[in-house]
């Protein structure tokens, strides 16, 4: 088979694994890194799950990889924290049939709460990684990190960024390679890491880099590409394209596919043939300091920030100090800010929390948004399940604020990371209170399931998780369930859970409103005589809800019929429409 179609680089990604081989493939949604494993369950021939979390994410997966299988794990870069615990490790054992581990970076922060730059665990790790520039090369370096993880007995990166994993270019297809199953033969030396096996396997990590640094100097993953000698640029990934449409043939280029480990010889030979030499990277200067620690002379950060997303524009004008001659758009494009959507069942909850005036330690999920206007509702986001973990703190060290102070997490992200701090609050007897906003989906990377939805990411059915027992069985007593869109239960739930002196959760339960099941029927207008401009109904920050000439007004457009608006009026200008 030869075919060629235009394809997301996730979706790339996802292609290679089909042609590589791979029969596992485990993770847990993280934009962007969320749609390969979405892509790769579409393909009978590999099995494909979201797990609780990613270090039980990557621990099936090099299971798999341990038991003989090709398999894949993929993660956003702040999930790769999460999974560092078995990736150290990992890269002591090695692998037995291939091991990749898909990495996406966000920088510039489009859909995460820091920008972290995923070199740094391949270096600390002593990992292989790989860096695509399109989705051709994430398809082939898929590929090429299967075959590298076999030949060098390694676990191997793909480091993809947002706008890699998120663009599309034509690729060329080719049918899956038959990849037999490796035999499992028990080996404690080699898989079993307590301390007089894994100082004897140490020094073999330490060889294999040398050896892949060696390999480096002459892959094809790593190329030049010679133009104008004047001007030598180094680069990799998005950052090559970039200086690409910028410089042309005016430069010459030292492409890196393979990012970790790098190759000094292969630097220096390239830089001793240009004048002037540019290491052009997003986030921090990795290659630069490598490049200076060898002796290298390149102009890097000195010139280009370190913070935030490269771009065409912003390499011209600082390199050449020029504006690039790329078409865009010249208008201007209005301010869209994030917002939960009309009928957002968060929407509720968060009304009540500020009107109570209580201190609300917040996670990681679409209600994060719960600390925007006109909400303004929480006061930290840390990571996932950092509210549960962090309340108990809190409470403990401000004991006069345990009735008024909350934790909010959602259903996945107490899946993925919320037990454990509910069990400390259990176990070390923490009055707080923990309110689980279950919406029925994990919504804010684009409603993928989780163990409590009751459906697999292939879609089989399974018995949900129920988070009520859960809650029971680390040790909590007062557990109770509400509706958020029931304004006055909800209040009234959040005080008499806050008056208790005992631990406590209250399950926020409504779905969400962007899933297929769910469906109001109706939706509701203003009865622009009867409003009496209080604007008590924009506190709630529907988008659907707006003022017009004096009067509060409902885009019919925009309504999905949710009916929190009509509880809040209180002069009955909110009216059901059929």
């Amino acid at each position: 088979m030869s075919d060629k179609k235009l394809l997301l680089g996730n979706a790339a990604v996802a292609r290679g694994l089909y042609e590589a081989g791979c029969r596992y493939v485990s993770s847990y949604p993280g934009t962007p890194s969320t749609e390969i494993t979405e892509f790769a369950a579409q393909y009978d021939e590999i099995y494909a799950e979201w797990a609780p979390n990613e270090k039980v994410a990557f621990e099936t997966a090099l299971g798999a990889a341990i038991a003989g299988a090709r398999a894949f794990t993929a993660m956003k870069h702040v999930g790769l924290n999460v999974a560092a615990d078995p990736l150290f490790t990992a890269s002591y054992t090695g692998v037995n049939g291939g091991f990749v581990i898909g990495v996406a970076d966000d920088p510039a922060m489009h859909s995460s709460q820091n920008e972290q730059d995923s070199r740094h665990y391949a270096i600390a790790a002593k990992l292989p990684m790989l860096e695509p520039s399109d989705s051709t090369e994430c398809l082939e370096f898929t590929k090429a990190a299967f075959e590298l993880s076999e030949k060098f007995d390694t676990p191997v990166f793909v480091r993809l960024c947002t706008r890699v994993a998120h663009s599309q270019s034509i690729t060329a297809l080719s049918d899956r390679e038959d990849v037999p199953m490796k035999d499992y033969v028990k080996n404690p030396a080699k898989f079993i890491m307590n301390p007089g096996n894994a100082v004897k396997r140490h020094p073999i990590v330490e060889q294999r880099s040398i050896d892949i640094a060696e390999y480096a100097a002459t892959s094809a993953l790593n190329r030049v590409e010679w133009g104008d000698k004047s001007v030598g640029i180094i680069a990799s990934g998005a950052s090559y394209l970039y200086a690409k449409e910028v410089f042309g043939n005016k430069a010459s280029y030292l492409k890196l596919g393979i990012v970790n480990p790098l190759n000094a010889q292969m630097l220096k030979d390239f830089a001793s043939q240009v004048e002037k030499l540019y290491v052009i990277e997003e986030l921090d200067p990795v290659i630069e300091t490598f490049c200076k620690a060898n002796g290298i002379d390149c102009i890097g950060k000195s010139v280009l920030p370190v913070c935030g997303e490269f771009s065409q524009e912003l390499i011209a004008k600082l390199l050449l100090d020029k504006e690039n001659n790329v078409n865009s758009y010249e208008g201007n494009v209005p301010v869209r800010p994030p917002v939960m959507c009309p009928g957002c069942p968060h929407r509720g909850l968060f009304y009540v929390l500020k009107k109570l005036r209580l201190t609300v330690l917040g996670d990681i999920g679409c209600y994060t948004l719960g600390g925007a206007a006109p909400l303004t509702a929480l006061d930290t986001t840390i990571c996932m399940g950092a509210s549960v973990s962090g309340l108990h703190g809190f409470n403990k060290v401000r004991p006069e604020s345990v009735n008024k102070t909350v934790a909010v997490i959602g259903d996945s992200t107490f899946m993925h990371s919320g037990i454990t701090g509910l069990t400390d609050i259990a176990y070390n007897r923490s009055v707080s209170t923990v309110l689980v906003l279950d919406n029925h989906i994990t919504g804010m990377t684009g409603h993928q399931q989780n163990p409590c939805t009751g459906l697999t990411l292939k879609n089989v059915p399974v018995e949900p998780v129920k988070i009520e027992d859960v809650c029971t069985a680390v040790g909590i007593k007062r557990v109770r369930t509400v509706d958020p869109n029931d304004i006055k239960a909800t209040e009234t739930a959040i005080k008499e859970e806050l008056a208790a002196d005992e631990p406590s959760v209250i399950i926020v339960r409504r779905p969400c409103a962007l899933l297929k099941k769910v469906n109001y029927g109706c939706k509701y207008s203003v009865e622009a005589d009867s409003c009496k401009s209080c604007r008590l109904c924009m506190g709630i920050g529907c988008p659907a809800i707006s003022f017009k000439e004096g009067k509060a007004s409902i885009d019919a457009t925009l309504c999905v019929g949710c009916g929190l608006c009509e509880t809040m009026c209180n002069f009955g200008a909110i009216r059901k429409v059929q």
